[in-house]
């Protein structure tokens, strides 16, 4: 072979070695950009999410029946350049928390309720079917086991939720279900159920789509007695119960902070 033929082979091979390294380089570093600016989800996957709240308005039905909210305008957008009011509203209106101080002397305020209690486990007890046989029906220690035979033990801080199905008639004088005398007619916690929990939990929060963690016709307000100075909370008019599983969801409760407060309307949501 010819000297010039030895020197053109030489190049050649050179040239594609060059190319080899050069590629496989570029993909080095492809590889290694697309690592650090790959976007990230924002939450971890969680499924479906749900508001279990319903919206508060003057027509939204209260316990004592007086309007649990007020607005009173202040600035109109037309003559001020923005909206702001001024609201007027009741502890325990719309979907809200009974915080310990509620029913009991030296209980914890609203504000004081620990972060820890408010992201829970949600379990709930369907009690549909004796509700629409008796308004009046109260969740015993029957149902309770129920539910643990079927799902095993209560987690760790749970919320444990009575599902009657009153939430269906928010809109309706059937969600106060009042008499002639003035008594209400509505499911609640049996206070015997109450104890279970407290003695063989330690359940959070209990919560009821009715007006009271209590039945409506209780005249002595038993569990709110038993469970709120335990130092545990209550949610009342929890909303979307029939939308969620029974058990696997977790509740995320937007107590309000309002500074020795007995309670608050709050925002309510399951993942």
């Amino acid at each position: 072979m010819c000297d010039a033929c030895v020197i053109q082979s030489v190049k050649e091979r050179m040239l594609s070695r060059r190319s080899l390294f050069k590629a496989a380089a570029g993909l080095a570093a492809a590889g290694a950009l697309s690592a650090v600016v790959a976007p990230k989800p924002a939450f971890a996957a969680t499924g479906a999410n749900t508001d279990m709240t319903h919206t508060l308005s003057p027509e939204f039905p209260t316990y004592g029946g007086a309007p649990g909210i007020a607005f009173n305008k202040q600035f109109d957008f037309k003559a001020n350049g923005y909206n702001l009011n001024e609201l007027v509203i009741g502890e325990h209106s719309g979907t809200h928390i009974d915080a310990p101080l509620h029913f009991s002397e030296n209980g914890l305020s609203v504000d004081a309720i620990p972060v820890s209690d408010l992201i829970v486990p949600l379990c709930v007890i369907d009690v549909r079917e004796k509700a629409a046989a008796n308004a009046d029906y109260q969740v015993t220690p029957d149902d309770l086991k129920a539910w643990t035979d079927a799902n095993g033990a209560f987690p760790d801080k749970a919320c444990v939720a009575m599902l009657s199905g009153w939430g269906d008639k928010v809109a309706t004088p059937q969600f106060r279900n009042a008499d002639d005398k003035g008594g209400q007619h509505y499911p609640g916690f049996h206070i015997e159920a109450t104890k279970m929990l407290l003695e063989t939990t330690n359940a959070a929060c209990i919560a009821v789509d009715t007006l009271s963690l209590d039945h409506g016709a209780s005249a002595d307000f038993a569990t709110h007695y038993a469970w709120l100075p335990a130092g545990r909370y209550g949610i009342e008019c929890i909303a979307n119960l029939d939308k969620v599983p029974v058990t696997g969801a977790t509740l995320i409760v937007g107590a309000p902070k309002f500074g020795g407060g007995t309670g608050g309307p709050a925002r309510v949501f399951a993942m």
